[in-house]
């Protein structure tokens, strides 16, 4: 494995404490790779997600509907959309940081003998409310793909 190329299991870990981590990583230039984003877990109440979520989707342009917002659905989509927004998109290296990430929902075979880290600060503390991702894309409308 490369010195620059980081490999993060993401299973159970906070998504807006692994976001940060992870958008600083590529500001220094790393390339970051999430595996297991469906698995990523976001506090709070059940349905003051849901509700946030779904009031998201309501977003909405008059004019032409390839300049309206785009939703992302796909556990992977959520979790690359949080990362982005904790980038500077406005200045090159936030462009240049965002294209050095990439998210998976499970592990690649390729990425498969690789070794990955966790992120031991970012983990959910014990007894905390949490809601997986996985479970929010299939509420706002994601089809979740057939096992096998």
């Amino acid at each position: 494995m490369e010195k620059n190329q980081i490999i993060i299991d993401a299973s159970n870990l906070l998504l807006g404490r692994l976001s940060s981590i992870v958008a600083k990583q590529l500001l220094l230039g790393k390339y970051v790779t999430i595996v297991n984003s469906e698995k990523v877990v976001i506090s709070g109440s059940r349905r003051s997600i849901l509700e946030s979520a779904k009031r998201n989707l309501r977003t909405r342009t008059l004019g032409a509907q390839s300049k309206a917002p785009k939703h992302p659905r796909r556990p992977e989509g959520i979790v690359r959309r949080t990362v982005r927004g904790m980038l500077p998109l406005d200045k090159a290296k936030g462009r240049a940081a965002y294209h050095r990430l990439r998210v998976f929902i499970e592990v690649p075979e390729a990425l498969f003998k690789q070794g990955t880290i966790t992120l031991p600060e970012a983990k959910a503390r014990k007894g905390s409310v949490v809601l997986t991702v996985n479970e929010v894309a299939k509420n706002i409308g994601w089809n979740a793909p057939l096992e096998g």
